[in-house]
């Protein structure tokens, strides 16, 4: 067994115009005042990091490495998520996702693509500049237009899409290969790999890919109403990563899952602080420890109600009690006997 190291911040949400979120310096000091030892880096925003340097000066990336090793915090994984989003998007979302891409390929779909693929190709170059080993990403999606099969889907229709996503993945799952990076994609609604089944439809398609792995994050499997700790032993060799973030689903006579187009707040399905919701995170960090997760528990702090620097000060003491330090040794090893084969088969009678 392993324990697991943290806690770490996701910094996407944290990222800001004022200080102390503006600047690599002053949000690395505040993480670690918060009590973070990790932070978790969203590599499309220029206040944090300049993944163009990172991707070709191991120099610049030793340097950004040191800024956050001095104010206390670790550099854990880079996010792509939002370029990760524009490898694969369907034309309903163009106008949508648009404004996730460079000012220069919006408005192109076909550019925006090529654009995302080698931000994502870049950050993984960049994390193995840095010595990192695991990369946060969205995988997109074709089919979520067609999530709910009304009207009736045409035959083929899913196939094609998890076959033209693999198809735009493998070569970035292979230039991750040469990096020594494992892809995480975050399992999330919204991205064709939103659970279990469809992580399988796309794996089978990049033909077991070895960097081709899981992103952990129980609160988008409570809105799901997904079993969230069944799937931690299901896919414990494939999850590479977790964010810890909470999450409440309270279904009521007027509302479910889909929550009939309300704002956050008035939704049966909410995301929030930890501890303020339903995940069972003893059980999980159980889990965790007992499937030799060895990786970060990175808090992503999202939630309609409380304000996030509270979220993020509380998140990492949450997580501080949470890590189980996993014992090197039997609890019942006082009450060893000390046989040896020959004692063994003489307590069988053999």
């Amino acid at each position: 067994m392993k324990t697991i190291k943290g806690p770490a911040l996701f910094l996407a949400q944290f990222a800001g115009d004022e200080a102390p979120f503006n600047s690599w310096d002053s949000i690395t000091k505040w993480a670690a005042d918060c009590g973070y030892l990790g932070v978790q880096v969203p590599s499309w925003d220029g206040r944090l990091i300049d993944l163009a340097k990172a991707a070709e000066s191991k120099d610049y990336c030793d340097t950004f490495k040191g800024v956050a090793a001095e104010n206390g915090v670790e550099v854990t994984e880079l996010s792509t998520h939002l370029q990760g989003q524009l490898v694969a998007v369907h034309p309903a979302y163009d106008t949508a996702f648009d404004g996730f891409a460079a000012p220069e390929v919006r408005g192109n779909p076909k550019a925006r693509q090529e654009w995302a693929v080698d931000q994502v190709k870049k950050a993984l170059t960049a994390s193995r500049n840095m010595g990192i080993t695991a990369h946060a990403s969205f995988s997109g999606a074709l089919a979520w237009p067609f999530i709910y099969p009304w009207p009736q889907r045409p035959a083929g229709l899913i196939e094609t899409a998890f076959d033209e996503l693999a198809r735009r993945w493998k070569p970035i799952l292979d230039h991750a290969d040469d990096c020594g990076v494992n892809v995480c994609y975050e399992i999330h609604p919204g991205e064709d790999l939103h659970d279990g089944v469809t992580f399988e439809m796309f794996l089978e398609r990049v033909k077991n890919h070895p960097r081709a792995m899981m992103l952990y994050d129980p609160s988008h499997y409570v809105l799901q109403c997904l079993d969230y700790l069944d799937n931690i032993d299901i896919y414990k060799d494939r999850i590479g990563m977790f964010h810890v973030k909470d999450a409440e689903f309270n279904p009521t006579g007027k509302q479910g899952v889909y929550s009939g187009y309300q704002p956050w707040v008035d939704r049966a399905g909410r995301f929030r602080s930890l501890g303020d919701g339903q995940c069972d995170f003893g059980a999980i960090f159980s889990k965790m420890a007992a499937n030799d997760f060895d990786g970060w528990a990175v808090v992503e702090w999202e939630c309609c109600l409380k304000h996030p620097e509270d979220g993020a000060r509380e998140g990492a003491q949450f997580v501080k009690e949470h890590i189980i330090r996993v014992t090197e040794k039997a609890f019942d090893d006082f009450a060893d006997g000390g046989t040896d084969e020959a004692g063994n088969r003489k307590m069988l009678g053999i």
